[in-house]
């Protein structure tokens, strides 16, 4: 049994999706943050740096509890642990590293700021809302052109693929219109209509 610390944001749906996917039996562990439940200690000692989501897998390596967090690890962790949607081949391996670090250090973080900037800071800052919707419209153009003749960002479906698609899904918040970017929406379709992911991305407690 794994335990999963979750709230329904795009990080939270990567770890959901992963272990829908892989048929793996978890529990879920709300961690309502806008409540700050992810300061409580209870919390921190699983997730130091108070982010959701996080794991605790209780049959862990040699059978004993092990804590994850930090979203991509954990998808890197559950991949091993399966040995599902993340390849042993090291070229195929590379693949999906790369696309799944793309999404950790980009495609994640500066959505986010475009988040903050257009939508919940206390004071419209003219040159930080260009500046993230810039970098929204260079990313989605970065994944739209890779997708041409791809359906998955790394040959196959992948933890890759599971990282990036809750945050396409948040698309609208972006202020992106999809049908700019008509090969992330023929992704995003595909995706989603995966019953997997359509049972992970039900879970809205």
């Amino acid at each position: 049994m794994i335990d999963l610390y979750y709230y329904k944001t795009p990080n939270g749906h990567k770890a959901s999706i992963a272990l829908e996917e892989m048929g793996l039996d978890y529990r879920v562990k709300v961690i309502n943050i806008m409540k700050n439940e992810q300061f409580q200690p209870e919390f921190l000692a699983v997730s130091p740096n108070n982010k959701i989501p996080a794991i605790v897998d209780h049959d862990g390596p040699g059978g004993q509890p092990i804590s994850v967090f930090e979203s991509g690890a954990i998808l890197q962790y559950l991949g091993r642990k399966t040995g599902q949607f993340y390849p042993k081949e090291e070229r195929a391996r590379v693949e999906v590293e790369q696309w799944l670090m793309w999404q950790m250090g980009g495609f994640g973080p500066m959505l986010g700021q475009n988040h903050h900037f257009t939508r919940y800071a206390p004071e419209k800052l003219p040159y930080a809302i260009e500046r993230y919707m810039k970098e929204t419209q260079r990313l989605y153009g970065v994944l739209d052109k890779h997708l041409e003749n791809k359906d998955y960002v790394a040959g196959d479906y992948s933890i890759a693929d599971m990282a990036i698609v809750g945050w396409a899904l948040s698309h609208e918040w972006h202020h992106i219109d999809l049908k700019d970017y008509p090969n992330v929406q023929r992704y995003v379709a595909a995706i989603s209509s995966r019953p997997a992911v359509q049972k992970a991305l039900a879970i809205q407690i």
